[in-house]
């Protein structure tokens, strides 16, 4: 995966009073197959339950800390 924004944008030179329907046309003629793999990559998750357990843990050591101020 990229990790400038510059790799991640490219830079398209739009005119300078474009309508908006004339932007949408330039995006999506320079807009390829290739773009959008960038964003479609399946990269490695953490299951839901997980995420939940550890943020009840936080949630439970945070309010423990305020309840003994």
């Amino acid at each position: 995966m990229p990790k400038k924004q510059k790799d991640i944008f490219p830079v398209i030179k739009i005119p300078k009073n474009a309508t908006k329907r004339q932007i949408y046309a330039i995006l999506k003629k320079e807009f390829t197959a290739a773009d959008l793999q960038k964003f479609t990559v399946i990269e490695p998750m953490v299951p839901g339950y997980q995420v939940l357990a550890e943020l009840e843990a936080i949630h439970e050591n945070e309010s423990r800390k305020r309840r003994k101020k």
